[in-house]
Parts: C-alpha cells; sequence; structure tokens
C-alpha cells in the first residue's frame, strides 16, 4: 500500500487528523457538547455548497462559515434547567444541513457532492493540501500542548454542569481551535469520518480506563489503529476509504465494549 504516493499522502492526510480530533474529542465528550462536530462540519459543508453555489472554490468562505458557527456556539450560555446545549447545537446541525442540501440541490453533480460531503475524498488528497492542513493542525496542536491545563480545566468545570463567563478566553479559543480542524479535517475526510475520529476513540478509552491520561492515550492509539486497518481494508478490497475507517472505527469500538464486560464478569 505505501509503495504507492497517492496511498501515502492519504495515510499521512488521514493520519494527522485521527490523531488531533480524538484529543479534541476528548474535550467534547467531557463537555457533554457531542453534536458540535456535526453541527461546525455541517456549517463547513454549508460554506462549501455556498461557494459552489455562487461559483467559488477557495476555503475562505467555509473557514469563515465555521469560525462564525464556531463563535456563536462558544456564547451559548443556557441557564434554563430544562434546555441542554445539545438542543440548541443540535438545531444548528438540522438547519445547516438542510441549508446545504437546498444549495448543493442547485448545483451540477449535487448527489455525488452530497456522498463527497459525508464521507470525503481522502484518495484524493494532494501534497499542498496535505501541507497546509499539516501546518494548521501543528499550530492548533501547539496552543493546545502549551495551554492543555487551562483547557482541562474549563473541560471539567463546564462537564460538572456549571457555567462559564460568555465571553472566557479559553472557551473561545476550544471552540475556534476545533472550529478549524474540522473545517480541514471534513474537507478530506468527510462529515462522517470526523465525527468517528472525534468521538469513538475517546468513548472506547473511557470504558477501559478512568485516568484523564490513559483515556487520552488510549484515544490516540485506537484512532491512529482506524485509520491504518481502515485504508489497508479499502486498498485491498476495494472498498471506499471514509466508509472502510469509520466500519474500523466502529470493530474497535465494540472490542472495547467486550473488553470491558469482560472485566466486569463476576468470577
Amino acid at each position: 500500500m505505501f509503495q504507492l504516493p497517492f496511498m501515502v499522502l492519504a495515510f499521512e492526510a488521514i493520519l494527522i487528523s485521527a490523531i488531533l480530533l480524538s484529543y479534541l474529542g476528548f474535550h467534547v465528550v467531557n463537555r457533554g457538547i457531542v453534536f458540535v462536530d456535526l453541527a461546525l462540519g455541517q456549517i463547513s459543508m454549508l460554506g462549501v455548497a455556498f461557494g459552489a453555489f455562487l461559483g467559488f472554490s477557495g476555503n475562505e468562505i467555509p473557514i469563515a462559515f465555521t469560525l462564525a458557527g464556531a463563535l456563536l456556539m462558544s456564547m451559548i450560555n443556557i441557564r434554563d434547567p430544562r434546555l441542554k446545549q445539545e438542543a440548541v447545537i443540535g438545531i444548528f446541525y438540522a438547519f445547516a444541513s438542510a441549508l446545504t442540501v437546498l444549495l448543493i440541490s442547485k448545483t451540477p453533480h449535487g448527489d455525488a457532492d452530497i456522498q463527497e460531503v459525508l464521507f470525503g475524498s481522502v484518495l484524493a488528497v494532494s501534497p499542498e493540501e496535505l501541507k497546509t492542513t499539516g501546518i494548521v493542525f501543528g499550530i492548533i496542536a501547539i496552543l493546545h500542548v502549551f495551554f492543555i491545563k487551562h483547557f482541562l480545566k474549563l473541560t471539567k468545570i463546564i462537564g460538572s454542569g456549571e457555567a462559564v463567563k460568555l465571553l472566557n478566553i479559553w472557551n473561545i479559543l476550544f471552540f475556534l481551535s476545533i472550529g478549524l480542524t474540522i473545517v480541514f479535517a471534513v474537507e478530506i475526510n468527510g462529515v462522517i469520518p470526523v465525527f468517528s475520529f472525534l468521538i469513538i476513540p475517546v468513548v472506547s478509552g473511557m470504558l477501559l480506563f478512568k485516568s484523564e491520561k490513559h483515556v487520552i492515550l488510549f484515544a490516540l492509539l485506537l484512532a491512529a489503529s482506524g485509520a491504518f486497518i481502515g485504508l489497508n481494508l479499502s486498498f485491498n478490497y476495494d472498498f471506499p476509504a471514509g466508509a472502510s475507517v469509520v466500519s474500523a472505527l466502529g470493530v474497535l469500538f465494540i472490542l472495547s465494549w467486550i473488553f470491558r464486560l469482560m472485566k466486569q464478569k463476576p468470577s
């Protein structure tokens, strides 16, 4: 597989996506905002569809749409106990999905575009795309490494149900960083694989470990393994790459779940 240059590029692209998304997924799951990935991914695709509708193919519109959506979501501060943040984020997702379908229906090859939105085109990634994505992801990773204590502390506060200030700088930085990550990751991998990398590895880690460090390390390992196994399935059996990766992650999650059940089984 790695004797083919395009497969090497595909693996590198999907691997850096897997690693960064699985780390960010720790914060997403602990904050209880699982819908945020689907919502921001769909807003990014709304930007792509809007650009295509206007005849414009650059990244500027999707980035602007996603960062605007991330900024709005960072300001969601619901005090009514009957409502949850997930419900509002879900409305963003549904609304953006509907607008995306409306716009894509008015562009050539609409059905093919929707399929690419969902599962991406990682096998067609170019060296320029990989370089740009690597630089953006590297900057975001450095930000989180240097300020990891601030992000983890805020995630614990939000996860416990405590309210934060409307313009909390660390909350805004988190949403902007995840928004930028999703813009570039969705363009390569598609909405469903990005959602899977964000959620499945960390949930699998939580099934097996208690400490934050072990959960994060296991999530990174499982995400990388899912990327490798999925791409191998795609290469050897001529399956779609995105669906193969998601299927591999799903199997690894089930194995993690079975292992947890075996550990809990009374002797």
